[in-house]
């Protein structure tokens, strides 16, 4: 999750920024950080194609422009299209077998019955070679680089969706989870060609999360550091905090998805971050945790199929997919 990690980033950015202060960027700034060159040579290497049903799934990678492959699979349905293109984010969930591509790989075929192509990708954290920091500073700006990568890394498998004949332009969606959440809310501001976002269980203002006067443990951490400290830090790295691009969403439409027994993410929280977006937008909060449930799939689901002008989604394919651990 991204607020054991952050607990950690600002104790040591904090040591580092030692009292120093700098003006908070404008959205325009913040958006340059994103950038990337699209005249840069891209490919995409084939690693093998098996049949799944009515459906194509295609294990590849394709370069970052920060170094190193994406591991992605293509989940290509049958016919000729044009077809709608959903790109898909996976949690950092620790212990769960499911925090890689894998998370959504189900959901992602259901969807490619009904005619849509998918596409999901590892985030740098799991992908072959990452090795963690263990110097508690190198670590935080390993993650931070990382969150920077992940952006630029899907608007660059839009490149990918968007090369194929058989990929509709208007129609283009993500749907992100926890870690995912949080870079897909970055893409609402910084990534135009998406029209519709489901965002799941995203922790949208790192800042509100660390002010937060019911959280114990960082009432404990201001004291020892303090604000102003503190507030140097999200000044100086405001463009990985998620709240300073929700206003910028429109026109895409976004759907916003909580669980109500998500402890770290109050209702409060899920709640301010919904009023920030732009229009169109939407909420729905499950009695669930973290990781969500079925009712929030069938849910999201309906959505997409709405969003994306899809005829059918197979429920009952739907409701076999096990819940997520």
């Amino acid at each position: 999750m991204k607020y054991s990690q952050l607990i950690l980033l600002v104790l040591a950015l904090a040591a580092a920024l030692g009292g120093q202060t700098t003006n908070a960027p404008r959205f325009e700034q913040l958006v340059k950080e994103f950038d990337y060159d699209h005249t840069a040579p891209f490919y995409a290497t084939e690693l093998s194609r098996q049949r799944r049903g009515q459906t194509t799934l295609v294990d590849l990678t394709y370069p970052s422009v920060k170094g190193g492959a994406v591991p992605a699979y293509l989940v290509i349905p049958t016919g000729k299209g044009p077809f709608p293109a959903v790109l898909f984010g996976h949690w950092m969930m620790p212990g769960s077998p499911l925090a890689n591509r894998k998370e959504f790989l189900e959901e992602a075929t259901v969807l490619a019955q009904a005619g849509v192509v998918a596409l999901l990708i590892d985030a740098p954290m799991v992908r072959p070679g990452y090795v963690a920091e263990k110097d508690e500073m190198r670590m935080v700006v390993q993650q931070s680089e990382a969150s920077r990568q992940q952006v630029i890394d899907f608007r660059r498998g839009i490149d990918l969706l968007l090369a194929r004949p058989d990929v509709d332009a208007r129609r283009i969606a993500y749907v992100g989870h926890s870690f995912d959440a949080h870079i897909g809310a970055i893409l609402t501001g910084v990534e135009k060609r998406i029209q519709s976002f489901v965002l799941m269980a995203g922790g949208l203002s790192d800042e509100e999360y660390v002010f937060d006067p019911g959280n114990a443990d960082m009432v404990k951490l201001r004291a020892r550091l303090g604000d102003a400290v503190i507030r140097d830090y999200f000044r100086n790295y405001a463009w990985d905090d998620p709240v300073h691009f929700l206003s910028h969403s429109s026109p895409a439409a976004v759907f916003l998805q909580y669980g109500k027994q998500d402890k770290p993410i109050t209702a409060k929280m899920a709640e301010r971050a919904y009023e920030r977006f732009g229009e169109p937008k939407r909420i729905g909060f499950y009695e669930a945790g973290h990781a969500l449930n079925a009712k929030a799939r069938k849910d999201r689901a309906r959505w997409l199929a709405k969003r994306l002008s899809l005829e059918s989604i197979d429920k009952e394919a739907l409701a076999r997919i096990p819940e997520l651990k």
